[in-house]
């Protein structure tokens, strides 16, 4: 599975790069977040999607 960021609905909160810094950052204008690693299987991926408020983040 790969991870993927709805860049239209992200924020940019950085609730995703706090609870899961390993797959997650924040882009370069730190506007807003991007995935670092598309196929981590560390297990605050699912934490971090969860943290979510704009529900930006999914698995395809």
């Amino acid at each position: 599975m790969s991870i993927v960021i709805d860049d239209d609905a992200c924020m940019g909160c950085e609730a995703c790069v706090e609870t899961c810094p390993d797959a997650f950052e924040m882009n370069g204008d730190g506007d807003k977040a991007v995935v670092k690693d598309a196929d981590s299987d560390a297990e605050c991926v699912d934490e971090a999607i969860d943290a979510c408020p704009a529900e930006a983040i999914s698995k395809s």
